[in-house]
């Protein structure tokens, strides 16, 4: 009984916030080098095609031929558009400003122009990246060292235009990160994948010789890839790195276009025990990149009911419980057990 009244109140409590970050996908946004009329004519179209790329989540749409007559529709479908400086640090300590036109345009169209190309859907619902930057220059090895600092600002820019959100793990007081340095130089990102849903990449570069060897290892969803690259520049290898683990952010998390739609998907989870394991659930579906929304329909001592609004087919709901491990199927069809954090 007590359980019970727990999980009543529960339904009323707000829910908790959800790690998960909302992606702009219907704005875009270009260089230009003034704020004429003419000029922003002209950008408008190289606007739309930053939205779009958000939208599908690919690193350019020059592979999509049939895209460019598309983009001439830009200021057609333009809701609102204003100027900003973009500043970044520099190789030399130095700071560099562009002057960006910020596009945003109509969602009903974009989305439109989207199925009409039959492009996927990268959902704008996007679980962040913890970034780790690992530098060994021969001397010795640091986090993000302050000689090259400056390749933050390079990659938090790459991750804006592609749709990525990114988190940067900061020092305490001391400037001492809590992590182990050998996890970061080995790239375990099991051991450093976050049960929350956010991903983990560690960018680790060492100099050999005139090159750098940059190693990018990604732990996302539960799955963890690796690549190794050269470049005499740190910063270009560095961009790869960070292109690389987006590309397949996308390939793990994209909707093909005849899988888009509207569907619901009711089911019951059992195993929650506390206020905490509600909020963790709760989290967790929110989190979903095909969630669109989570309802409380009810609770009873055998578990709380959920109505589920997907904008894919459920397909893809399976999967992504199959990934997590945070939902196991009991015997009951539409029954869930919940795994918290004993889970592996």
């Amino acid at each position: 009984m007590i359980r019970f009244l727990l999980l009543f109140c529960l339904v009323a409590a707000p829910f908790s916030s959800v790690l998960a970050v909302e992606v702009d996908v219907y704005t875009g946004e270009t260089p230009v080098s003034g704020q004429a009329a003419s000029e922003r004519r002209q950008a408008l179209p190289a606007a739309l095609a930053n939205a779009l790329q958000k939208h599908i989540g690919l690193r350019s749409l020059d592979d999509i031929p049939e895209a460019a007559p598309v983009l001439q529709s830009a200021s057609s479908i333009l809701v609102t558009f204003f100027y900003r400086n973009a500043e970044r640090t520099l190789a030399d300590g130095t700071s560099s400003e562009d002057l960006r036109l910020v596009a945003k345009f109509s969602p009903n169209e974009i989305d439109e122009l989207a199925r009409s190309l039959q492009l996927p859907l990268w959902p704008a619902l996007r679980n962040p990246l913890e970034v780790w930057v690992v530098v060994d220059d021969g001397r010795q090895r640091e986090i993000l060292p302050l000689e090259t600092a400056y390749t933050r600002d390079s990659l938090q820019n790459v991750a804006d235009l592609r749709g990525q959100p990114l988190v940067w793990p900061e020092p305490d007081e001391e400037g001492i990160y809590p992590v182990d340095m050998q996890l970061l130089w080995g790239g375990y990102t099991e051991d450093l994948a976050s049960l929350n849903g956010v991903g983990v990449l560690i960018l680790a570069a060492r100099r050999e010789g005139a090159r750098w060897g940059i190693r990018a290892n990604l732990g996302f969803r539960g799955e963890h890839f690796a690549w190794r690259l050269q470049d005499f520049d740190i910063e270009s290898g560095l961009l790869e790195g960070l292109n690389n683990a987006i590309d397949q952010v996308v390939a793990s998390s994209a909707i093909a276009a005849s899988d888009q739609g509207v569907w619901t998907r009711d089911l019951t989870i059992s195993g929650l025990h506390s206020s905490g394991d509600y909020q963790d659930c709760l989290a967790y579906l929110q989190g979903i990149g095909i969630v669109d929304r989570v309802t409380v329909l009810y609770a009873r001592p055998d578990g709380m009911a959920f109505r589920l609004e997907l904008n894919a087919s459920p397909n893809y709901l399976d999967e992504a419980f199959a990934r997590a491990g945070v939902l196991e199927p009991a015997d009951k069809e539409g029954l869930f057990l919940f795994q918290g954090n004993e889970r592996p």
